[in-house]
Formats: C-alpha cells, sequence, structure tokens
C-alpha cells in the first residue's frame, strides 16, 4: 500500500466534493431553521450535482488510476456518472413541490439522494470487489431510507422493508461470489484478477466461475433483472412517486455501468462462462417486462415491469461483448433517462384532489383536457414502446446490432418480439388518452421546474433524430476507453 498523494485527488474530485457538499447540507440542514430548509437543501443538492458533473467532465476521457489501484478514472466512467447525476437530478427536481404538498419535506431527503449518487460514482469508477462492495452498499443504504421516506405511510414503510430485506440478500450474494473469486485467484484487484485468469489458460478454475455467477446475481438484483426482479413491482408501487422515479433512473444507470465494469473488465477471459447467463437473463427480462405489464392496472408498477424489460435490452449490449455492445448501452441509458424522467413528470403533474393519479384508466380522455400533457405522455410511450423516429427506436437498435455482430441472431430477434409484444401496453395508455371519453377532471399547470423538465426530455426523445451525434461521439468515446489501458 502506498499513501494517497495530491495526484490521487485530482482523480477522485468529483466524489471528494460531492462527499464534503453532502456533510456541508448535513449540517444546514441540522442547524438551520425555518420551514423552507428543506427546499433550500434540495435545490443546493441539484446544484451540487451540476458542478460535481462539470468537475467529471473537466477530467476528459484519460485513464487514470488511484487509491492504489482501487479507483479508475475514463471517459466510460464520466459518462455514466454524468447520466446518473442527471438522473439524480431529475427526480430531486420531481421531489421538492411534491414532499411539501404532501407534507414530508424532510431536508434529509435531498440528503440522503446525494450520498446513495455518491455511492453510485464510486461504482462506476470501482476497479477492485472491495470498491465495487463499498459503492454499492453507500448507494443501496441510502436508498433503502429512501424508499420508506413516507413514514405514516404503510405501503412506503413496506416497500422500504422489503427493498432493505431482498436487498441484504443480494448484499450476501455478491459477497460470497467475491470471497470464492478472491479464494481461487488471490486477488481482489481487477487488472489482478484478470492477471490470473490469463495466466491458468483456457480451463478457468469451478469456483471463479461459481463466483462469478454469484457476482452476477448481485449485479443484477441491482438492475432488477429477472429472476432477482421481485422486489421491483411492490416497491415501486409502494415509494412515493418522485423517490420511484428515483429507482427508476440513475441506480440503474450505475448498476449497468458497474455490470459492464465487471464482465468486460477482470472476467473478460470468461466470457464464454458468462455470456450465456447474460443472455438468459436478458431474455428472461425481455419477456416479463413484456407480458407482466399487460394486465396492470396501476401506471406505477406497469413502469416498474417496464424497466425490468428496458434492462434486459440493455443486458443485450452487454451480452455481445464488444466495443460495439458497449456503444449500444451508453446510447441506451443516455436515452433512457430522458424518456423515464419525462413519464414521472407527467405523473405527477395529473393531480385530482391534490394527489397525483396512478390508475390507467384515469388518464381517460387526457387529450381533452391536458392536452399538451397527453401530447408528452404520448411521445414518451412511442419512444419506449421503441417506434421510430423517436429516441427509443435507436437505443433498441444499437444494442441490437451489437448482439448480431456478435453473432447472437437469435437474442437479437427474441428481443425484437418482446418490443413488438410490449409495445401492446404503451399504446394502450395512448388509445386511452385520445379515444376514450374523460372520467375525471385534473388541477391545471404544475411546477414550474417539473413543467420545465418535462419539456426538455421530450424534446430531448423528439429531436435525437436530428443531432444524434450529440450522444453517439462521446458514447463512442466512453466505449474506447473501458477498452484501453
Amino acid at each position: 500500500m502506498t499513501p494517497i498523494v495530491a495526484a490521487d485527488l485530482a482523480v477522485v474530485l468529483p466524489e471528494l466534493f460531492l462527499a464534503l457538499a453532502g456533510m456541508s447540507l448535513l449540517m444546514l440542514g441540522a442547524f438551520a431553521r425555518g420551514p423552507g430548509v428543506a427546499r433550500m437543501v434540495g435545490w443546493g443538492t441539484v446544484l451540487t450535482f451540476m458542478v460535481t458533473a462539470l468537475l467529471v467532465l473537466g477530467q476528459g476521457h484519460a485513464v487514470q488510476i488511484a487509491l492504489n489501484g482501487q479507483f479508475r478514472a475514463d471517459g466510460f466512467s464520466a459518462f455514466m456518472k454524468v447520466l446518473a447525476l442527471l438522473g439524480s437530478a431529475a427526480a430531486l427536481i420531481l421531489s421538492i413541490d411534491h414532499f411539501e404538498r404532501a407534507k414530508i419535506n424532510r431536508f434529509e431527503y435531498p440528503v440522503l439522494v446525494l450520498f446513495a449518487t455518491l455511492g453510485m460514482m464510486m461504482m462506476i469508477s470501482a476497479n477492485s470487489l472491495m470498491a465495487l462492495y463499498v459503492g454499492l452498499e453507500l448507494q443501496s443504504l441510502a436508498l433503502y431510507v429512501c424508499a420508506s421516506i413516507h413514514r405514516d405511510d404503510v405501503r412506503s414503510t413496506e416497500a422500504g422493508l422489503k427493498y432493505f430485506v431482498l436487498g441484504a440478500l443480494s448484499s450476501g450474494m455478491l459477497l460470497y461470489g467475491c470471497s470464492l473469486v478472491y479464494g481461487f485467484t488471490g486477488a481482489t484487484g481487477f487488472d489482478a484478477i484478470a492477471t490470473a485468469l490469463h495466466s491458468s489458460g483456457d480451463k478457468a478454475a469451478v469456483g471463479v466461475v461459481v463466483g462469478l455467477v454469484f457476482v452476477i446475481a448481485g449485479l443484477a438484483f441491482k438492475v432488477s433483472a429477472v429472476p432477482f426482479h421481485m422486489w421491483t413491482p411492490d416497491v415501486y408501487e409502494g415509494a412515493p412517486t418522485p423517490v420511484t422515479a428515483l429507482f427508476a433512473a440513475a441506480p440503474k444507470i450505475a448498476a449497468i455501468a458497474l455490470f459492464v465494469r465487471v464482465l468486460l473488465g477482470p472476467f473478460e477471459h470468461l466470457i464464454v462462462e458468462w455470456q450465456q447467463v447474460i443472455q438468459l437473463i436478458a431474455i428472461a427480462s425481455m419477456a416479463l417486462g413484456a407480458l407482466a405489464a399487460i394486465n396492470q392496472t396501476s401506471l406505477k408498477r406497469l413502469l416498474a415491469y417496464s424497466s425490468i424489460g428496458h434492462m434486459g435490452y440493455a443486458l443485450v449490449g452487454l451480452a455481445g461483448a464488444s466495443e460495439n455492445g458497449a456503444v449500444g448501452i451508453a446510447v441506451y441509458m443516455a436515452l433512457y433517462l430522458p424518456m423515464t424522467a419525462a413519464t414521472f413528470g407527467i405523473i405527477l403533474c395529473l393531480r385530482r384532489d391534490g394527489e397525483p393519479v396512478d390508475r390507467i384508466a384515469d388518464l381517460a380522455g387526457l387529450s381533452r383536457t391536458r392536452p399538451g400533457m397527453a401530447a408528452a405522455l404520448a411521445i414518451a410511450m412511442f419512444s419506449m414502446a421503441g417506434i421510430p423516429p423517436l429516441a427509443g427506436f435507436f437505443g433498441k437498435l444499437y444494442v441490437f446490432l451489437a448482439a448480431i455482430e456478435s453473432g447472437l441472431y437469435t437474442l437479437a430477434i427474441l428481443g425484437v418480439v418482446a418490443s413488438v409484444v410490449g409495445a401492446f401496453y404503451y399504446l394502450r395508455i395512448i388509445k386511452i388518452m385520445y379515444f376514450d371519453e374523460p372520467v375525471t377532471q385534473f388541477e391545471a399547470g404544475g411546477p414550474a421546474p417539473v413543467m420545465a423538465l418535462i419539456g426538455v426530455s421530450s424534446a430531448i426523445t423528439v429531436l435525437f433524430v436530428v443531432m444524434p451525434s450529440l450522444i453517439l461521439n462521446p458514447a463512442g468515446r466512453a466505449a474506447a476507453s473501458l477498452f484501453a489501458g
């Protein structure tokens, strides 16, 4: 072990800034007085995320190793960290006014989101099994509390408890897998594990393969991939809607990035072993996401199954096990973020008697009562269904092309079939909004920041086809840096 030097601190500057800002905001919330403290801490956290994103972008795409090999900063980590920061910022923007209305506007919530995001950034840059676990648990422990932030609501506390119990189980599986990998390779650093696996020849030890399966199981839980998805519908439905928006975006981005870094990094030599597992998980996730959402009556449960399906599509790119697959994943997650932010923003703005609606049937006739909201939700639904020329189509196109280039034709075909089947429930929402008779009257307007977020997200979804290079070029550089050095 060598001492931490200034060069290390420069590499971890964004994370260091985020941690110090989090402690400062925690002190501000604890010692300040007045009804506006929670709002001030909330917007302070959003500003902190924006500054952190600028610090991440300022580091460039060069591969930098710090903290005795535990931490790796490169173009891929920068791209995914910015997405995670934007996802967390969007979720906070959705929460501020909603929590004030619901009288649960505690200053602790934005601080918890900040520390969860710090854990996400550590996950994305993890370069050892120890750093991986520390980042994962920092994120998870904060999110367990976020799920049950509405302490007086039975569904919220139940969601937090379910998430905690199942999350602890997945953490145990992950740790067991890490211990097996360490036991059979004698290393925890990703570079050292890769060297040990290469030196072992074509036949890896059975213990390493078993350990890798447990590691994959632990990571699959974090992205809600089948068969480790069981917590997702109940937690999405029970948690407050802004918390559900957070779960649907930023943690998924960080966990997918960690999946990519682990499997295409230290375990690249075992591609034959893990590629089959990822294909199976991807197919099962796409199938469940396409079929289980069809009979849902709750918008949040529908979006839970939708997110399971979307993670299955992202894993198709990972199964490709190539640089193009990494590009496809980066593009998919970049386009998944605005679709998700717009959808949850719209749900929060559709209020009746002061409460946001959650039943799909309540959207009947929305095009006549709130035409702007109906148009924005239609854009998000068409995009999630993968209908061209909206952004969602291109996200699926790139991951399917990566699978085809790797010879995984069956996986790509099944992905297309699942996408067609899943389009049914997205189009059903559009049909209900535009062809059914109105059954309720929604409150007019919505918080200005939320309306702005919906507008920006919808614009990105529509205009991606006009300026795809704004995302494709950074995604290409990010994937290239993942395989460099």
